[in-house]
């Protein structure tokens, strides 16, 4: 069947932070230079911001440059950081790291502490006033190429398509959206930036992208308990010395707490749980008392690029870039990428346009990667490239310091002195065999402080339209059992935060794998996990997935 099609001069592909940075940025300069551009934003989310998930401390440095006047036009950065707190946890105990010992690029001067879905909520409003044309609801599926192979566009996925693949009553055909330029922004790990960094091998000559899982819960606290501003990141416990991770806790406006656990996903153990590693890290004699007497409202889980500037891929291709988390601009010790990830909207933004009233399309926007290396943002990240591979490299306590060193220097102008960088290892490939690794027995949630994984998945809003194709996908169903079920114990049923797959052994077919998709929370992180890279998460029906309030 015959899609409908709608041209714009460009496409953007999600709509978060980077994605309505660039959206803005073009219609900035179309009314700086008296022309006209007309700009779409696709967002697979039932709105924008319904997908977004972070901590969130957000360094505005960025948006400063895209609205100077952002206080008046009533941003929702109203909570400055107020107090900075660094601790190191064993079992019963924290330590505190005094403050000023901090190296300098790990502070939050000017930083604020909000959500970012509803900054993001925010930036579309300001969009749409500009003239930008935002689709939420609809997901980017399949990207479109010319006859020559460079990419004119992107088509949206089919709505009213059953399980079995038939077309239920409202069948609706997705649209394509042909573009001069289309800019990818879905985030960590899409669907279609992976696709076409594989298509145009942008990652050739790079480190492999790593990740982190990222746990979230929002709290409601009493107001006793609450001072607005006050940001607390930990180390440690429950995290053993070869287990990258941490906690973060940032009190924001109106007694809500964010509340979050990250754990890297080059871990080693297959029995390891992330979920309830976090679970157990809110039980922490230092961490219950700020939660006693306040109520859970959120919770969502979602993978973070970690692999830093390294493992940045090439950023243009016919037809196209890649902005914000699709490449990966997180500075991880600083736990932020909002800043970077507007940044690089904007300038493959600005690239876009000069491409245009050139009177180009659909060749590379290569003066985007040239303006990234002299950005703030490229320098950003080369000052910290080191600190997340140095915890990998030596452990979780001599990995800590020797960052430390390394970003001390930096921040003096002695960054010369240590001119070498780390590499990566790929995730999945860390995962050892269950016979060379130890069970773990973790305490069952009290449901109070610690949850399982189906309330959690309760009140994330997840929702997906039940008769409609799966949108896990296994290469080879058998590999499953075969391998991951046979060596590695099915790691899959621990590292997913939303008890997505199980292993069903009824004692008559033997075991199988067993996808509950509506689950899914969109986090990504069987598609980068999985030891033999045998599932393939792809975007199900528009508007599917969490539906995140104040996250």
């Amino acid at each position: 069947m015959d899609r409908e099609v709608m041209e714009f001069d460009v496409v953007i592909v999600g709509g978060g932070p980077a994605g309505l940075s660039a959206a803005i940025r073009l219609k900035q300069l179309a009314a700086e230079n008296n022309s006209e551009i007309s700009v779409s934003v696709l967002e697979k989310g039932a709105e924008i911001g319904a997908h977004i998930l972070s901590g969130a401390v957000i360094d505005p440095k960025a948006l400063y440059e895209l609205f100077p006047d952002y206080k008046d036009r009533g941003a929702p950065l109203t909570t400055p950081v107020s107090e900075n707190h660094h601790w190191f946890l064993s079992e019963k105990s924290k330590t505190a790291f005094p403050h000023f010992l901090m190296p300098p690029l790990m502070s939050n001067k000017g930083a604020y502490t909000l959500s970012l879905g509803n900054f993001c909520r925010w930036l579309a409003e300001q969009a749409e006033a500009l003239g930008v044309e935002i689709y939420p609801g609809f997901a980017g599926a399949e990207v479109l190429y010319d006859k020559s192979g460079g990419v004119k566009g992107v088509a949206m996925g089919d709505m009213g398509v059953a399980k079995d693949g038939s077309h239920k009553e409202g069948f609706m055909r997705g649209l394509a959206l042909l573009a001069k330029y289309t800019l990818f922004a879905e985030g960590v790990r899409g669907s279609l930036s992976k696709s076409l960094i594989e298509k145009f091998s942008l990652d050739k000559g790079c480190e492999p992208q790593t990740y982190g899982l990222g746990l979230k819960e929002l709290w409601d606290v009493p107001k006793e308990s609450h001072t607005p501003g006050k940001v607390i990141h930990t180390q440690g416990w429950p995290l053993d010395n070869e287990t990258t991770g941490g906690g973060f806790i940032y009190f924001q406006e109106n007694n809500q707490v964010s509340i979050g656990f990250v754990v890297a996903l080059d871990y080693a153990n297959p029995y390891l749980s992330p979920f309830h590693e976090f679970q157990r890290y809110k039980n922490h004699p230092a961490i219950r008392p700020i939660l006693e007497g306040g109520r859970r409202v959120s919770s969502g889980a979602r993978a973070i690029n970690e692999g830093g500037l390294q493992s940045i891929p090439k950023l243009v291709f016919p037809g196209g870039a890649l902005i914000g988390c699709s490449a990966g601009f997180v500075n991880v010790p600083r736990i932020k990428g909002s800043h970077n990830a507007m940044k690089t909207g904007m300038l493959g933004a600005e690239a876009a346009f000069k491409a245009i009233s050139e009177g180009r399309r659909g060749d590379e926007l290569t003066s985007y990667p040239k303006a990234f290396k002299a950005s703030w943002a490229y320098t950003d990240l080369k000052k910290v490239r080191n600190v997340r591979p140095a915890l990998n490299k030596f452990g979780a306590r001599f990995g800590t310091l020797y960052g430390g060193l390394d970003m001390w220097l930096n921040s003096l102008g002695l960054g010369f002195l240590l001119p070498w960088t780390f590499a990566h290892q790929k995730d999945h490939e860390a995962t050892k065999k269950a016979a060379e690794s130890k069970p773990i027995d973790y305490p069952k949630p009290d449901g109070v402080i610690s949850f399982d994984r189906l309330s959690s998945v309760f009140i994330s809003n997840t929702n997906h339209e039940a008769d409609q194709p799966n949108h896990l996908h296994l290469k080879d169903p058998k590999v499953a059992i075969d391998i991951n079920l046979k060596d590695y114990a099915a790691p899959e049923q621990r590292y997913c935060p939303a008890g997505v797959y199980e292993i069903i052994d009824d004692g008559k077919a033997g075991p199988r794998l067993q996808i509950n998709a509506q689950n899914c929370v969109h986090c990504k992180t069987c598609d980068i996990k999985d030891m033999t890279q045998n599932i393939n998460w792809t975007v199900p029906e528009g508007g599917g997935g969490p539906n995140y309030p104040n996250m």
